[in-house]
């Protein structure tokens, strides 16, 4: 009655003051501005799935982060959680399709409705979603979820979601959250894609230490069998999932078991990978992708590798600067530093010439500012005059580009010149500032293989006087450092979405600078960068967020603020032949999701092209 009685009162004061809060049809999808989604209300399946993929059997892969997890659940900032936990345990509001930029599907809420002025979003539920113990997923649930995340949860959920001013449980199944403003075009599909979580539950448990290794009580396809504390986890297919039948669902989760294993060292994984221990690992090493799979078993196909998902964007990679270190204050020191990295000797010498440079923060992406600006972007750039490298608005940024041949005298001149400018001299065998102190940095490092890469930039730096050391450290020792700030220079990644939103705000935010929990591994706090982001984020329609995303790439380019690395043309993945893969890939991601197991051996490709069936052949997989 109280609902009746409040909507009552809402139709009343509109005839008054002649106002109509419309509200959009309640849809089945959602998109970043309102475009039309690939797939309508009456779709039957993805097209990246076999909808007739047997239910059945097993995959055991590799975990894609090294170290031991130190608890489940990968909603929190503390230590290590498992990432599969998130989609496979928990179902999300809506799911996100693996072939657009940013499109999100019904799941646990059946529809979403958009306020025509943008200012709220309400879920209607599925009045069949239920918990793995039988109890129907409530809005109540869906508040009581919003507000452990934002309570308990890591970082980036208050950062995506402080615009959310009011959450309103309207009934069983409806649930209502409103909003600051209508600026933040990815808020309502980043709210969709929220897990939901029983408060029944949860309510008596330590979510904020990430709940240990006791099993939670799940609401998706998949509960967890097995806990073997930091080194695997078995998820068990669920057979009464209440959203087996679904669209978003239909030929998906396959196997009856999924595994994760996690191991210490790369090299490991790769042998035990080799010894047929477990079926797939993702991999992350241009050699050890080349030729460190050579045997009996990948001739005969019985082992197989492919770069999947070549379409899909790259995360962005490189050597990042703490800018809080003196020596990195000065943005010709940066640059000189950059110069001295020989990327071309070094994809043709380890990595088979298998790796493409990156040169974005948005590579292999139509973000990315490969072209000079134009009119859009200038107006956008103008009021900065001043605060940005004068660069941004009359070149297109490039890399320092070498011969190959590992002689680079050239870029040392180059960057002598720059350091010298930014008072640094020679005096003997090392570079020195004003003080007499000696030009010399460390490089933090946790995992093996990028040492063969940083020797060689070590041997660079030392014929002109600076000392560069590698510190290899183990994986909890290095995360603690890294959120404290504590390192001159590491290696990292940043995610690159084709509709970025306020995750910006972690990776390059002044707010987020010093925060451990965020990614702004840079330190970096510039107002000129902050002010980008707000105007993308706020950005009413696709032209204008992809204007501000090249200006803000300018910005970040010529600031010089890290070393960029290189990226795969796909992603690099081996696998025993033993597995179903959809003829139409997902343009996004490897979608391991939708294989299945098609013989409890590997088989070779003869034997394989015999029971293909609905199946890509995997030397046609790219």
């Amino acid at each position: 009655m109280r609902f009746v009685f409040s909507s009552l009162i809402v139709a009343t004061l509109a005839l008054l003051s002649g106002f109509q809060p419309l509200a959009a049809a309640p849809e089945h999808a959602l998109t970043v501005y309102g475009e039309a989604p690939k797939y309508p209300a009456n779709f039957t399946h993805f097209d990246y799935v076999n909808p007739d993929a047997p239910k059945g059997g097993s995959m055991r892969r590799s975990a894609q982060s090294i170290g031991q997890f130190d608890h489940l659940l990968p909603y929190i900032d503390k230590g290590t959680g498992v990432s599969q936990i998130s989609g496979l345990l928990y179902s999300p509001l809506a799911v996100r399709s693996l072939d657009e930029p940013y499109t999100v599907y019904g799941l646990v809420a059946q529809r979403m409705e958009r306020l025509d002025n943008g200012l709220s979003l309400r879920f209607y539920l599925n009045p069949k979603a239920r918990f793995a113990d039988g109890v129907p997923i409530t809005a109540k649930d869906v508040s009581y979820s919003y507000n452990l995340l934002m309570t308990q949860g890591s970082l980036e959920y208050r950062t995506e979601f402080e615009d959310v001013v009011k959450v309103e449980v309207e009934s069983p199944t409806q649930i209502r959250f409103d909003f600051k403003s209508n600026e933040n075009r990815t808020l309502p599909l980043d709210l969709a894609s929220l897990p939901v979580f029983p408060e029944h539950w949860w309510k008596t448990r330590d979510f904020a230490n990430g709940g240990g290794f006791e099993i939670p009580l799940g609401s998706g396809p998949y509960k967890v069998s097995k806990v073997d504390a930091g080194r695997s986890i078995t998820f068990e297919r669920d057979p009464d999932w209440w959203g087996k039948d679904l669209p978003v669902s239909k030929g998906l989760y396959n196997f009856d078991t999924f595994s994760v294993e996690y191991f210490g060292d790369t090299d490991v994984a790769r042998q035990v990978l080799r010894g047929g221990a477990y079926d797939y690992n993702r991999e992350f090493s241009a050699t050890s992708y080349s030729i460190g799979y050579e045997s009996p078993a990948l001739t005969e196909g019985r082992l197989q590798k492919a770069q999947l998902a070549e379409g899909a964007v790259q995360s962005s990679q490189g050597y990042i600067f703490n800018l809080e270190r003196p020596m990195f204050k000065d943005r010709r020191v940066r640059e000189a530093l950059a110069m001295l990295w020989d990327f071309e000797w070094s994809n043709r010498q380890m990595m088979h010439n298998v790796y493409v440079r990156q040169s974005s923060y948005f590579s292999n992406s139509a973000l990315a500012a490969d072209q000079p600006p134009t009119d859009e972007e200038l107006k956008i750039l103008e009021p900065l005059r001043g605060q940005v490298p004068s660069e941004v608005f009359t070149d297109v940024f490039h890399v320092p580009k070498t011969d190959g041949t590992g002689f680079i005298r050239d870029k040392q001149l180059q960057a002598l010149k720059l350091l010298e400018e930014a008072g640094w001299m020679p005096k003997g065998d090392h570079l020195v500032n004003a003080a007499g102190e000696p030009f010399s940095f460390s490089f933090l490092n946790a995992q093996s293989g990028i040492e063969r890469l940083l020797l060689p930039y070590k041997r660079n730096l030392a014929q002109i006087g600076i000392t560069f050391d590698i510190r290899r450290i183990d994986a909890a020792q290095y995360l603690n450092r890294v959120m404290a700030r504590d390192y001159d220079m590491i290696v990292t990644g940043y995610p690159v979405s084709t509709s970025p939103g306020l995750e910006l705000y972690s990776c390059f935010g002044s707010k987020s600078a010093k925060d451990p929990g965020s990614n702004n591994y840079m330190v970096l706090q510039d107002p000129a960068v902050d002010s980008l982001i707000s105007g993308l984020v706020k950005a009413g329609d696709k032209p204008t967020m992809v204007n501000y995303a090249h200006a803000l790439d300018r910005v970040l380019q010529w600031g010089y603020y890290w070393i960029p690395n290189f990226y795969p043309p796909g992603s690099s993945t081996v696998w025993w032949n033993r597995f179903g893969i959809p003829k139409v890939q997902a343009a996004n991601g490897e979608a391991i999701e939708t294989w299945w197991e098609i013989s409890p051996t590997p088989l070779t490709n003869e034997q394989f092209a015999e029971k293909r069936g609905a199946s890509a052949n995997p030397a046609e997989v790219h």
